[in-house]
Parts: C-alpha cells; sequence; structure tokens
C-alpha cells in the first residue's frame, strides 16, 4: 500500500471517529480513562525531564555567554524563549509520541490481534468509534496542561540550578523571564500542541486499527514502531509549518 492510499485510509477511519457516539455515557467513561492512561500517567517522565531541561539551558546559556555587555539576565530570557517556544511544546510531544503512540498502537493492535474488534463488529459497534474517539478528545484536553506543567517546572529547574550553582541570581533570574514577555508565544505552543495531540492520538490508532492480523505478535510491534516513527515526522513537519505562518 502507498502513501496515498494510507492517507485516504486515514481520512476515512477520522470520519467514522467522529460519528455520533450510540451511547454517551460510555463515551464518557472511555473518556476519562484515556485521560489518565494518555495524560496523568506521563506526568512523571515529563515533570523529570522538564526540570532537566530548564536546568541545561541555564548552564549551557551562562557558558555561552563571555561578554561583560551581555546582561546576567539574559541567561533566563534565553531560557523562558526555549522552554516555551519549543521544548515544553515539540519535544515533550515527540517524547509522548513514542510513549503513548506506541502504548496506543499496541493495545489496539492487540485488540485487533485478539479479535476483541471483530466482535465490537458482531455487535453492531462503530468500533473505530468507540476505539479511537475517546483518545482523540483526550488527548486535545489533557496536552495543552502538560505543557504548561512542563513550561513551569523548565523555568523553575532553570531557576534552581542557576541560584544553587552561584550562575544567577534569583531577582537577575526572574528579570530574564519576565523581560520583554510576550502572551502570545504561549498561545503559539498551545496551539500547536492541540494539532500534536490530535496525530498523537490517530496515526497510532491507525496503525493498531489496521494491522495484519496473520503477522501475531511481531506486527503489534512493528505497528508500534511505525506509528512512532511517522507521529514524529508528522510533528516536525506541522511545527515546521505553523512556525513559518505564525511566527514570521
Amino acid at each position: 500500500m502507498n502513501l496515498f492510499e494510507h492517507i485516504g485510509r486515514f481520512i476515512l477511519m477520522i470520519g467514522s471517529a467522529f460519528k455520533k457516539p450510540e451511547k454517551w455515557k460510555v463515551l464518557w467513561k472511555n473518556f476519562i480513562h484515556e485521560i489518565n492512561s494518555i495524560g496523568i500517567s506521563s506526568l512523571s517522565i515529563v515533570a523529570l525531564l522538564s526540570l532537566f531541561m530548564g536546568a541545561v539551558m541555564v548552564i549551557q546559556t551562562a557558558s555561552n555567554i563571555d561578554s561583560v555587555l551581555i546582561p546576567d539576565y539574559t541567561v533566563g530570557f534565553a531560557t523562558r524563549q526555549s522552554m516555551i517556544l519549543e521544548f515544553s511544546s515539540t519535544m515533550i510531544c515527540l517524547i509522548l509520541a513514542g510513549k503513548v503512540g506506541s502504548n496506543i498502537a499496541s493495545e489496539i493492535g492487540t485488540m485487533r490481534l485478539t479479535e476483541q474488534i471483530d466482535a465490537l463488529e458482531v455487535m453492531g459497534v462503530n468500533s473505530i468509534n468507540h476505539l479511537v474517539l475517546p483518545k482523540i478528545l483526550a488527548s486535545l484536553f489533557i496536552f495543552p496542561f502538560i505543557v504548561l506543567i512542563s513550561m513551569g517546572l523548565g523555568l523553575i529547574g532553570g531557576g534552581l540550578i542557576g541560584t544553587q550553582a552561584g550562575i544567577i541570581t534569583l531577582e537577575k533570574y526572574i528579570m530574564g523571564l519576565q523581560y520583554y514577555f510576550e502572551p502570545f508565544s504561549i498561545t503559539y505552543s498551545l496551539f500547536k500542541t492541540l494539532f500534536f495531540a490530535f496525530f498523537i492520538a490517530t496515526i497510532p490508532s491507525y496503525f493498531g486499527y489496521y494491522v495484519n492480523p496473520s503477522g501475531g505478535a511481531l506486527e503489534v510491534g512493528k505497528s508500534g514502531t511505525k506509528s512512532v516513527v511517522a507521529s514524529s515526522m508528522v510533528i516536525l513537519l506541522i511545527n515546521l509549518i505553523i512556525t513559518y505562518f505564525m511566527l514570521l
């Protein structure tokens, strides 16, 4: 199957996913479950990565400032811009594409392998709507909060290492965080996060749903790998397009 056939089948899957649910109560229950599975379970790794990356950014920025003409608060300014504009949105979503995406593909692929999806179809249930829609809605809901948490923790991590290591005073660091701050930067990051969240939920669902059951468990593993690669490529492409049109 070539790329255009995959895209066509992917679009058809999205159309089926957004059909009216047969039971809103079931959708709500699955939605809450996916929030925990997709979002809450990822907070620990996001928090750890954000704290350390904020700290690394402060150290790297300070180590590259070798002119007395550059004010100290530049460290806080550069850390803020890096965390808000790129790391907390794009990099965190790339990481989640690996963690969350592989889980989604494996989960749905295993259901296809064990004929659970066929059983849903026999019962007259729209299996794509039942399995994929809650994941899409949960991702769109929880990912912006995850990104905001990452931003905050990254700036905190940078401040901790900066002050404790004697790199910069807390006053100068906060001054840098406040210097020429534009709320649009957060809007830009959250806007592209919504696109990332949508594809992190749908691309792995596609590879999992259409896995070849004759391939067994090995094919399920391959579908997880394919979904991570495809999701990452789409995220990078969308990041380029949105950045071009929103920041230039």
